[in-house]
């Protein structure tokens, strides 16, 4: 790395100094600078103290964030839970090379106004500088990371560890006790940089300064694919004579969260491991392991290789898999036929050991933790939909997440893997519709789902239900809704979706609520929600006694959905999607058969190609009967 740094191709003068605030006189002062904004710049509410006074920051001393400054230095957890990254933090660094402090931050910030970012700022008492780039839309680990290692190579005093590990990744935030006496002191004004941490920059100005840095960025990405190349030299690997095949469920959760049941896996290499031999069992190879990690996508098996430093990662990844192959093959060579006849105690490496008694070991996916993380999902969800307000589209969006949820809770698992077909059924809406629906609601900033595997033969898209860092107060503090929840119940296919909504107000709150009342519940307009009352009371589905509605429980609403016709309707539905599927196996059997790759747009294929792949509605049927 040079001695100087290299000069961007800005073509302006560095940025205005921003007069700087009173410096905290008093510990009183570097409170309400930890307490505005150290949760705001967190990547989750965790910090990490250092009892050596500053020296370092261990795994064992990290605690829940909280509001009130720790007395002595307490650095923030940069990357989120999900392996994504909300605010990108630069730590320029007096003890780094030779390189000058106040030149690189002429320069970046230089560099950050001709873009049209706004960032936050403080000081060490040693000289250091720390700037704090908050994103509206949060960006993957491995993303972030080629950021800010791509910044260093033209800013030698930056120091990008804090992004280069996705479990040890902290820093000091304003207000933070230094190791050598004082405060990280702002150098803006508190309310500014509150404001700055509260309307972060939009995703256009994330993608002007990416492409500036396009060419380092692409140097830096170019190293770590030759890392991942020589990770994967004469690997051994079990390759299946139908192809490689996904992996189960809850191993694919494990890799892309992290979360796995500690009643099953006593550690998280044991966790890790599990996944490993999953995968090679599955007849994947090693480089399909460390690309999806290179990727972010799998985000989880990143944080439980996090406590190896970066040179040694590759190393220990390696051994594990090299490990995982040769558990795969033992196991493999104790179930043939006549090992099976001598011992029946297991059937294949991932069954459970036949025992004469007890309960078998629940999966990750259905134990009580999982219940209780859909049971949250669900509150943060009632919040959530105050946003989509406003709009056609907003109704339609709430139902696709309802639709969501309420598969997800029958079938105790946050990952669903229903099809827009399927979910089009319980959102009453055309496919088309429920697709687009999904893939806006999964780049929203703070999405309640996230994409998880894309569509691939006859397995539809996967997502997966989670709570943003910024709603997790809400999961935590506000007891769990009664009832169930619904997406759309047939009758009001005929009703609408406004009318469901002032319905279900009614029915969860045990009725007696005022017109007023069921407007705050429902979230909706008052004209909207008078209109579904008299709708509703037309049909006998609730009625009016002093002045407040109530449920009608003698109404069945599945008499009525018949009575409309709805159950016919959906029927013919089920039976076009039927013939949907069965014409795409059809279709990918031709294709596999014959070995046919789609080069043209004058080639034959189903239109619902570009939606993604029917899907089994034999689940959603039931859903459907149930809540009819």
């Amino acid at each position: 790395m040079p001695n100087s740094a290299p000069e961007f191709p800005l073509g302006v003068s560095p940025a205005p100094v921003v007069a700087a605030a009173p410096e905290p006189a008093d510990r009183a002062t570097a409170e309400q600078e930890w307490t505005a904004l150290a949760p705001l710049l967190a990547g989750q509410p965790r910090m990490r103290l250092s009892r050596d006074g500053g020296r370092n920051y261990f795994t064992s001393n990290e605690r829940p964030l909280t509001r009130a400054l720790p007395s002595v230095p307490a650095a923030v957890r940069i990357c989120g839970t999900d392996g994504m990254i909300g605010t990108i933090c630069l730590d320029l660094d007096t003890s780094r090379g030779t390189g000058d402090v106040g030149r690189d931050h002429a320069t970046v910030t230089a560099w950050f106004t001709r873009h049209g970012a706004r960032w936050i700022e403080d000081r060490s008492p040693n000289g250091g500088r720390h700037l704090y780039l908050p994103l509206a839309r949060r960006v993957g680990f491995t993303e972030a990371r080629h950021f800010v290692e791509a910044l260093a190579r033209r800013l030698p005093t930056l120091d990008p560890a804090p992004h280069q590990n996705a479990e040890a990744g902290c820093i000091r935030t304003p207000g933070s006790v230094h190791k050598r006496g004082g405060y990280q002191q702002l150098t803006m004004p508190l309310a500014a940089a509150y404001d700055i941490a509260q309307r972060r920059n939009p995703a256009p100005i994330w993608e002007r300064l990416t492409r500036d840095l396009a060419a380092d960025i692409a140097a830096v990405s170019q190293r770590a694919g030759a890392q991942l190349r020589l990770i994967d030299e004469n690997s051994e690997f079990l390759p299946l004579s139908g192809g490689p095949r996904n992996l189960p469920l809850d191993k694919e959760r494990i890799a892309r969260s992290g979360a796995y049941n500690p009643a099953r896996y006593g550690s998280p290499s044991e966790a890790r491991q599990a996944v490993l031999a999953s995968a090679a069992a599955a007849g994947w190879q090693l480089t399909d392991v460390a690309r999806l990690m290179k990727q972010n996508t799998w985000a989880g098996m990143v944080t439980f290789y996090a406590r190896y430093s970066p040179t040694h990662r590759g190393t220990a990844l390696r051994r594990d898999w090299t490990n995982a192959v040769r558990y795969v093959q033992d196991m493999r060579r104790k179930n043939t036929p006549t090992a099976e006849a001598k011992n029946t105690d297991r059937k294949s490496y991932t069954s459970p050991t036949n025992t004469q008694g007890g309960t078998p070991t629940p999966s990750p996916g259905s134990g009580l933790s999982e219940h209780q993380f859909l049971r949250s999902w669900r509150n943060v969800l009632s919040h959530y939909e105050a946003t989509l307000t406003g709009s056609r589209s907003g109704l339609l969006a709430r139902l696709v997440l309802r639709a969501l949820g309420e598969a997800a809770i029958k079938r105790g698992d946050r990952f669903i893997e229903f099809g827009a077909r399927s979910l089009a059924i319980g959102a009453g809406s055309h496919p088309t519709s429920v697709a687009r629906q999904l893939r806006q609601l999964a780049a929203l900033p703070h999405a309640l789902i996230r994409l998880a595997q894309e569509a691939h033969g006859t397995r539809a898209d996967l997502y997966e239900l989670i709570i943003p860092v910024d709603y997790q107060h809400i999961a935590d503090t506000r007891t769990w809704p009664k009832g169930r929840l619904h997406a759309l119940r047939p009758v009001f296919r005929e009703l609408g979706p406004t009318a469901a909504f002032v319905y279900e107000a009614i029915e969860m709150n045990d009725g007696d609520l005022t017109s007023a009342e069921v407007a705050r519940a429902s979230v909706l307009s008052p004209s909207s929600v008078n209109t579904a009352l008299e709708t509703l009371a037309a049909w006998n589905m609730i009625s009016r006694s002093n002045g407040r509605w109530t449920v009608v429980a003698a109404t069945s609403l599945r008499q009525l959905a018949e009575r409309f016709g709805v159950m016919e309707t959906i029927g013919h539905q089920l039976a076009r999607y039927r013939r949907e599927r069965q014409a795409w196996r059809q279709w990918l059997e031709t294709r596999e058969s014959a070995k046919v790759h789609l080069l043209s747009p004058s080639d034959s294929y189903p239109f619902w190609l570009y939606e993604g792949p029917p899907d089994d509605d034999t689940t959603m049927v039931h859903f459907i009967q149930q809540s009819a």
